[in-house]
């Protein structure tokens, strides 16, 4: 019986992983427009759980960044979209993981936001997620987040302050998932 070596098990999951991210990249959008601006594909990746791809997310930007805090903290337009690929992204699996998200992303300091994040939690999560949902979570500084859901607006919820804790959840110091993160930022 021939037995791998670990250099050559190692190589074998290395090219797994580098053709997984290049299947996850594979058919997204290279630019969006928000505000009348082309936004550019900063970076794209998979929100795992268990081993098992939950969604594919991108972040796109005026122009690319490897700075997170300077990501978050920016008033000028940009886009998150989410692509539900599993059915373990239930509607109340999701709120949960944005309530735990916007907590982690805020040093659990949410009381100025909070009703802002009800309120987007409510109208923006209140009919079933299936595979293939796709929602965009787009920031101008005139409206704030727009949630849409498969090209259907569900919520505007307007300031800085929710914008940031809303891209802190997948950039901040504590991330949704930290190697999500650096694909975001294009580091893969």
């Amino acid at each position: 019986m021939l037995q791998k070596s670990p250099s050559k098990t190692l190589l074998i999951l290395t090219l797994t992983l580098i053709c997984a991210t290049a299947n996850a990249l594979e058919g997204i959008p290279k630019t969006v427009t928000a505000a009348e601006q082309t936004l550019t594909l900063n970076g794209a990746g998979e929100r795992t759980k268990f081993f098992m791809t939950v969604y594919n997310t991108e972040l796109y930007l005026k122009q690319k960044s490897q700075d997170a805090k300077d990501i978050i903290k920016a008033n000028q337009p940009m886009v998150i979209r989410m692509k539900v690929v599993s059915s373990f992204a239930t509607v109340e699996k999701v709120k949960n993981a944005f309530l735990e998200g916007f907590n982690n992303a805020t040093n659990n300091n949410t009381s100025s936001i909070q009703t802002k994040i009800d309120l987007f939690l409510k109208q923006g999560f209140s009919s079933p997620i299936i595979v293939g949902d796709i929602f965009e979570f787009i920031y101008t500084p005139k409206f704030g987040i727009q949630t849409i859901k498969n090209n259907e607006q569900l919520t505007i919820t307007k300031g800085l302050e929710f914008k940031q804790a809303l891209f802190g959840i997948w950039l901040s110091e504590n991330p949704a998932q930290e190697s999500l993160k650096e694909e975001l930022l294009g580091q893969y």
